[in-house]
């Protein structure tokens, strides 16, 4: 579409837009939200620069998708529960979001989108990458496509493969978590998933969340689980986004992927999430 309010940076030939104009600290007209809109489902993750957001506005800016979802495992900031921050400080070893995944897969209905803002960022490191799993689903052979239709992941909140959940909140000193007796709540999803704003089919499963393919042991599973990761995070389905304090990403879980990168030892990187309600994976 021709965009009027917009000005958007393509930033890879995967995915990945950066949107210039829109103060999101303001209240937007009907056309710029329904342009910002269909550049998130043109570019599956948008981003903006040289914004200055309070938990509200970041709040009330998200509200425009839909109703919020709250992040089970991790508290809420205590005026704006619907938000929560992360941190990792001088002194942390391991960060938060550091492996490809989609979010909260081990729910009946995963979020629509993510948006995070970022309030400190380190010198150097940090980026993001996104990765595109249409792309990744549309490139697999005729024969891949037929064999995954119909199957089901188990996703499962453990994080089991990468040391478990628990594990590796204890490894950040300053963020507090929550509900860790829930960790073993898993949600069923096909792996291969249709957009429901698009049609586009794509690739839903990961390492970090996809425990096994229901009806198949774990051992049976692994294979075809990391096929299919790998292949998601193949370079040409992804981009890599460089944070600037005052940034904000908001990605569609429905078909994109993303990997906080761990780059950055002795430097803090302080952002605020929000999740966006979804719907049942089909």
């Amino acid at each position: 579409m021709g965009y009027q309010t917009l000005d958007v940076e393509l930033l890879s030939g995967a995915l990945g837009a950066v949107l210039h104009g829109p103060d999101l600290s303001a209240e937007l007209s009907n056309q710029t939200f329904d342009e910002i809109h269909q550049a998130f489902l043109d570019y599956n993750v948008i981003f903006f620069r040289d914004q200055n957001l309070d938990p509200h506005q970041q709040i009330a800016f998200g509200r425009r998708f839909g109703p919020l979802a709250v992040y089970p495992f991790m508290e809420g900031l205590p005026d704006a529960p619907e938000a929560f921050e992360i941190l990792k400080s001088e002194n942390d070893t391991t960060n938060f979001g550091g492996a490809w995944h989609s979010d909260m897969t081990f729910v009946e209905q995963p979020p629509l989108g993510t948006m995070l803002y970022a309030m400190e960022v380190p010198a150097r490191g940090g980026d993001t990458m996104f990765a595109n799993t249409t792309l990744a689903y549309e490139a697999l052979s005729d024969g891949m496509k037929q064999m995954l239709d119909g199957i089901v992941g188990v996703n499962s909140a453990a994080l089991k493969r990468s040391g478990g959940r628990a594990k590796s909140f204890k490894k950040s000193t300053k963020m507090a978590s929550k509900n860790m007796d829930r960790v073993d709540m898993e949600a069923e999803h096909p792996i291969v998933r249709t957009h429901p704003e698009t049609g586009k089919k794509g690739l839903y499963v990961g390492r970090g969340h996809t425990a096994r393919l229901k009806d198949m042991t774990e051992a049976e599973s692994y294979p075809l689980i990391d096929f299919l990761a790998d292949h998601c995070a193949r370079p040409e389905f992804t981009c890599r986004f460089r944070w600037e304090a005052g940034s904000l990403a908001l990605w569609d879980n429905r078909c994109a992927m993303h990997f906080a990168i761990d780059d950055y030892p002795g430097q803090r990187r302080r952002m605020r999430r929000l999740t966006i309600e979804g719907d049942t994976p089909v």
